[in-house]
C-alpha cells in the first residue's frame, strides 16, 4: 500500500512537471512572437527576384515583417533591422529569419520550430479605419489621412492572434503596433529645389542701429 501511494505521488508530480514545462514553452514562444510584432518598422524589402515586398505582409495563416532589435554585439557592418516570419507547418508554428533584408536570388530563411501541437492559427489585421481584415496590406485604396505614406510601408494598428492547442485550448492575443512613418512628416518645410527661383536667398534680418547713426 505504501509503495502504491508513493508511485501515485511520483506519477502526479511527473505529470505536473511536464505540464508546467509545456506551459512555459508556450509562454516563451508567444512572448517572442509578441516582441517580433511589436517591434515592426515601416521598412519594405526586396524579394528574391527584385520585387518589392511590403514592410508587413500578412494573410490569415502567415505573417512576414521587418523588425527592430537585431542585436549586434560585435559591432559588425550590418543593419540592426531583421526580416522575420511565422507560419504553421504540420501543427508546428515555425519562425523564419532571413540573413539579409534585401534578398539575393538564393536567399533562404533559417527556420526554427517554436510551438508544437497547434491545431489552428489565425491572424487578423486592424486598419486605421477601424476595420479588421484577413490580409495586409489592404487591397482597397488608402484613406485620405494615409495617402502621404508609402503603401508598402503602411503598418496595421494592431494584429489579432488566435491559436488553438490540443492540450491548452484557445489563446487570443491582440498586439498593438507602432505608427507608420510618413513619407514626409506633416507640416515639414519643403527643401527648395536647385531650379527654384531665389532658392535659399531669403533677405537677411534687419538689425536695429544705435542712436544717431545712419544706414
Amino acid at each position: 500500500m505504501a509503495y502504491g501511494g508513493l508511485a501515485n505521488v511520483a506519477r502526479t508530480r511527473a505529470a505536473l512537471a511536464e505540464r508546467q514545462d509545456r506551459f512555459a514553452d508556450v509562454v516563451r514562444a508567444i512572448s517572442d512572437l509578441e516582441r517580433d510584432i511589436s517591434q515592426a518598422v515601416s521598412r519594405p524589402v526586396r524579394g528574391n527576384h527584385g520585387e518589392s515586398l511590403p514592410a508587413l505582409l500578412g494573410s490569415a495563416d502567415r505573417i512576414e515583417l521587418t523588425r527592430l532589435g537585431f542585436a549586434n554585439p560585435r559591432a559588425e557592418a550590418r543593419s540592426n533591422l531583421q526580416r522575420v516570419g511565422y507560419r504553421l507547418v504540420d501543427h508546428v508554428l515555425q519562425r523564419e529569419r532571413w540573413p539579409v533584408l534585401d534578398r539575393a536570388p538564393r536567399s533562404t530563411p533559417h527556420e526554427r520550430a517554436r510551438i508544437d501541437e497547434v491545431e489552428t492559427w489565425r491572424l487578423r489585421y486592424l486598419g486605421t479605419d477601424g476595420a479588421w481584415r484577413e490580409t495586409w496590406p489592404p487591397r482597397e485604396p488608402p484613406a485620405q489621412a494615409a495617402r502621404d505614406i508609402d503603401p508598402d510601408a503602411r503598418l496595421p494598428r494592431a494584429i489579432e492572434i488566435r491559436m488553438t492547442f490540443a492540450d491548452l485550448g484557445e489563446l487570443r492575443r491582440v498586439i498593438e503596433l507602432p505608427s507608420s512613418i510618413p513619407a514626409r512628416a506633416a507640416g515639414a518645410a519643403r527643401v527648395p529645389d536647385a531650379d527654384d527661383d531665389n532658392a535659399g536667398t531669403a533677405p537677411p534680418p534687419t538689425l536695429p542701429l544705435p542712436p544717431g547713426s545712419s544706414r
